[in-house]
């Protein structure tokens, strides 16, 4: 009794930490913002923004108000801060990240010496039926979900590696189309092309189910608890799903975005508002982990069959010559 009393109060201790743990300790740091107009005059905004956040953004300088909106668009920066026209304004994308938006137009309403601040112009706004993106944040926990029931069931459902690895991908694909019809038509919580982006949640699900099955054909229930560790108690909570992977604490957010679930998060970002702008890294890292996924589970299959092959072959019957006869 004492030693399950033990480990239930270690794990749960490990759970609040892995959730937890990101959410108080994030916070607006190295946060990439265009700043575009003359040296002079973004000199001084710059060091404004280090004398009130230090290390809050980290400053790209751009000449023109067509160059801060293309870096905007194409997901360099999270917003930018236009001095080129005489008259300042901040561009904002809150489909990139609320959370970073709302900082913006804090920065916003603390320049230019008026009262109210400067204007903010939102490039990429969130749907009108969801216009704080609660939805798409809270849709990082149950992408993960999905793939993990995907391989908990297969494995005790389904024998065979080429039948589990193609129910996984069965699996894939009508829960993308499920929960991207969900996500964009009931609940309004993403744009863009219905296809593209159920094709990124089925990827999504793919690489997180196939991580999984692969793991467990090498190394049994063991291999399951280890994916699913990976995926819900790192990957999930440093996804930085619910704000940006930049205000995560230290560079944890850069483990995220190489896990599956941060990837998905960037990924149906770029898909559902940004016209696919910065997918290249995301998509990469789902077919990375879907490749090695379906390599872990050939690897798995063939040292079954060989082992099972070892057990079933006949014992030695080799005659054995007779011993010589006394002299």
């Amino acid at each position: 009794m004492a030693a399950t009393v033990a480990l239930l109060t270690a794990v749960i201790s490990v759970l609040l930490t892995a959730f937890a743990w990101p959410v108080v300790r994030s916070s607006v740091h190295d946060v990439p913002i265009a700043l575009a107009g003359p040296a002079a005059a973004t000199d001084r905004v710059a060091a404004a923004l280090e004398q009130r956040q230090p290390g809050a953004f980290d400053v790209v300088r751009v000449p023109d108000t067509a160059a801060a909106e293309r870096a905007v668009r194409d997901r360099e920066v999270y917003g930018a801060i236009d001095l080129s026209t005489g008259a300042p304004q901040v561009i904002i994308a809150s489909a990139g990240s609320p959370v970073v938006a709302q900082a913006l137009q804090g920065v916003a309403a603390g320049l230019g010496g008026q009262a109210g601040g400067v204007p903010v112009r939102d490039l990429a706004p969130l749907p009108s039926d969801d216009p704080r993106g609660a939805g798409l944040g809270a849709a990082a926990l149950p992408l993960v979900i999905g793939g993990l029931l995907a391989a908990f069931l297969i494995t005790s459902r389904v024998r065979g590696t080429a039948r589990r690895v193609v129910g996984a991908l069965a699996f894939a694909v009508t829960g993308g189309l499920a929960m991207a019809a969900l996500m964009q038509f009931w609940l309004g919580s993403i744009d863009g092309n219905y296809l593209a982006n159920a094709g990124v949640i089925a990827l999504s699900v793919a690489a997180t189910a196939l991580t999984l099955l692969g793991l467990e054909s090498l190394l049994g229930t063991a291999g399951l608890g280890i994916g699913a560790a990976l995926m819900m108690l790192v990957g999930n909570p440093l996804s930085g799903a619910t704000s940006a992977p930049q205000m995560l604490p230290g560079r944890s957010g850069d483990l995220g975005q190489l896990l599956p679930p941060g990837a998905s998060g960037a990924l149906l970002r770029s898909t559902a508002f940004f016209d696919g702008h910065a997918a290249n890294g995301p998509l990469a890292v789902l077919l990375v982990w879907s490749a090695v996924g379906v390599v872990l589970c050939v690897a798995g299959g063939f040292r079954a069959r060989r082992a099972g092959a070892a057990t079933d072959a006949p014992p030695d019957t080799a005659p054995v010559s007779p011993s010589p006869a006394p002299a």
